[in-house]
């Protein structure tokens, strides 16, 4: 038996309806939505209206602006949001350099990594400054005296008597030095003007020169920048930086030595 439905009966289902929405009662959100239902990512097309007659999204951005529909993780078969976790921070790094001012830096792991739009991960490093001072910064401020290889002592005293007792000759040793800086005072001298910038030159350790630990004042440090000035060339001065050392060794002609 076929129910017949009048005007008048459709003006009073329609009143029914607004007297329920207006009492929250109606359905409304994600579930009212014609397929598709959510929406991936952000798209403000994918809008409904709440319960309270609100606009609200089922879109997956929805979760970052706080704006989505009261079903919508049921509608939506969303999982609880799950905000990141981290550990605790690691110890401080060594500082970046061997003598002044550098940098040093910590981190952190991340534990639980942030799901279903949870909270984000915070910062998982840190980084301070930091001032060094080793026994590396001691060498790192001694100045190389140096003199062009023709200084060289590879003589016999022919005034010493054969009771006379010669100092214990120690191996030289020979840095190869790459110039970074060059006074304008360098070029006066025939030997001194071949230190220039960003050239590579030898300089041999005798052993008429070595201190008590068998080394010589100012030989540098390893890819760090270090002093120089000629000893027979007023004024001229410069930094360099070592490149390698080379043990019982001598330089090739022209080349330079420590006083």
């Amino acid at each position: 038996m076929m129910m017949m439905i009048t005007p008048g009966l459709t003006r009073v289902c329609a009143v029914v309806a607004l007297v329920m929405c207006a009492c929250g009662v109606c359905e409304a959100g994600c579930a009212d939505r014609p397929a598709p239902r959510c929406c991936p990512g952000r798209n403000n097309e994918c809008v409904e209206r709440s319960a309270r007659r609100t606009v609200c999204y089922c879109d997956t951005y929805c979760r970052r602006s706080g704006d989505c529909c009261d079903d919508y993780q049921t509608a939506c078969h969303i999982s609880a949001a799950i905000d990141c976790e981290v550990r605790q921070w690691g110890p401080w790094s060594p500082c970046s350099s061997v003598c002044g001012v550098g940098t040093t830096e910590r981190s952190r792991q991340v534990a639980t990594p942030p799901r279903n739009g949870g909270t984000p991960c915070p910062d998982l490093k840190q980084r301070r400054g930091c001032l060094a001072h080793t026994e590396t910064c001691s060498a790192a401020k001694e100045v190389a005296k140096i003199l062009p290889d023709s200084f060289k002592r590879n003589f016999k005293d022919p005034w010493r008597r054969p009771h006379m007792l010669m100092k214990e000759e120690k191996k030289s040793y020979c840095v190869q030095m790459r110039v970074k800086q060059a006074s304008a005072a360098c070029k006066v001298k025939p030997w001194s003007a071949g230190l220039v910038r960003e050239r590579s030159v030898c300089v041999e350790c005798q052993s008429d020169a070595m201190t008590n630990d068998n080394r010589c004042r100012g030989d540098g440090l390893q890819n760090i920048r270090t002093f120089w000035s000629a000893a027979s060339a007023p004024g001229c001065s410069g930094s360099w930086v070592r490149e390698s050392l080379s043990e019982d060794c001598r330089c090739p002609s022209y080349s330079m030595i420590f006083v």
